[in-house]
């Protein structure tokens, strides 16, 4: 099949998909960047806040390499070369995992969850600052249900509009 003949099949945005589409990628670059610069602005990186917080809500604040991976969407090896440098900052540790020789345990220090007692309280800020106070709670509950359908896997045309 020649790369004309698949541009000419493509189910091309009409204008309302295309402005919706936009708005979108709007919206999360605004959101993302504003809480990442104020995140930066104390010493963390998005990722950093996404490792400590998730090991602060997990038994003995510990993950497996792989299970925080997952989490963030990451490769094992991307994750492993970040937790390096969050090791020698002193925010965790490596542990061996005892159900899996080749992985390891990512354990939340005191140090670590000092950090995150620290900066929690501004991320929050940061969050209603450049998300949540912008919004009304239908909004809020909009977006919540957006994030459901996303979320589950899609099962053929399931748009919830008519087509056009």
């Amino acid at each position: 099949m020649s790369t004309r003949r698949s541009v000419s099949a493509a189910r091309w945005l009409n204008a309302d998909e295309e402005s919706a589409w936009r708005a979108f990628l709007r919206v999360m670059v605004a959101v993302r960047s504003g809480t990442a610069r104020d995140l930066a602005a104390i010493g963390l990186s998005e990722p950093d806040y996404e490792v400590l917080s998730t090991l602060s809500e997990r038994p003995d604040h510990t993950s497996t390499l792989g299970e925080q991976a997952d989490k963030m969407g990451w490769s094992r090896s991307r994750l492993s070369r970040h937790a390096t440098r969050m090791e020698a900052r002193g925010l965790l540790r490596r542990a061996p995992d005892p159900t899996d020789g080749r992985g390891c345990l990512l354990v939340l220090t005191a140090h670590g969850l000092d950090t995150l007692d620290n900066a929690a309280p501004a991320h929050v800020e940061s969050v209603r600052h450049h998300f949540i106070d912008r919004l009304t709670p239908q909004d809020l509950n909009a977006i919540e249900r957006i994030a459901r359908r996303l979320e589950d896997p899609p099962t053929g045309d399931d748009r919830p509009h008519p087509p056009a």
